[in-house]
């Protein structure tokens, strides 16, 4: 799923396959999406998950805001994980370093209007994040009511590619 916007300077610390990439969007605690509107960036952190039945990833926001009023305007994203491993001192200040890896997506984002897949994507959220606890049995499934005052984002990934750095 690369493309020139997904190229990487250094190609010897991309990550060797695309199952690699999906395990990091799997194990990774937050993502970051970033939007655009009339040249203004903005970027906001949440909680996400990654379907990767639909190569897709789903995260919420509240009914209203920026991050709805930007995707409105300009469905094209870029979302972001990343995680930082072991400080690597050096003999000189150039050399030191740290172990990474990251994985940077750009996709189209949508607002998920339909009540099923809005179900869909709040429960796959609150399984990664709470996988023991199951809906009618540790907790109250969500409600209509609840689903109304959520908005339900789907990013349908256009490309892809992640980078790591690993002290051999």
């Amino acid at each position: 799923m690369n493309d020139e916007r997904t190229r990487l300077r250094r190609r010897d610390r991309a990550m060797p396959s695309d199952r690699e990439i999906e395990a990091m969007l799997h194990k990774a605690q937050v993502g970051f999406i970033a939007t655009s509107v009339s040249d203004q960036p903005y970027i906001n952190p949440n909680l996400f998950w990654f379907d990767a039945t639909h190569r897709r990833l789903y995260f919420h926001t509240a009914a209203e805001g920026r991050t709805l009023s930007n995707v409105g305007q300009n469905s094209q994203v870029c979302f972001c994980v990343a995680e930082m491993g072991k400080l690597l001192p050096a003999g000189t200040a150039m050399e030191f370093s740290t172990e990474y890896a990251s994985v940077i997506v750009f996709g189209d984002a949508r607002v998920v209007k339909s009540g099923e897949e809005k179900q869909f994507g709040l429960q796959g959220l609150l399984d990664k994040y709470f996988p023991n606890l199951h809906p009618g049995e540790d907790y109250r499934p969500i409600t209509a009511d609840e689903l109304d005052q959520t908005a339900v984002y789907a990013i349908e990934i256009d490309a892809w590619s992640g980078k790591q750095k690993v002290d051999v």
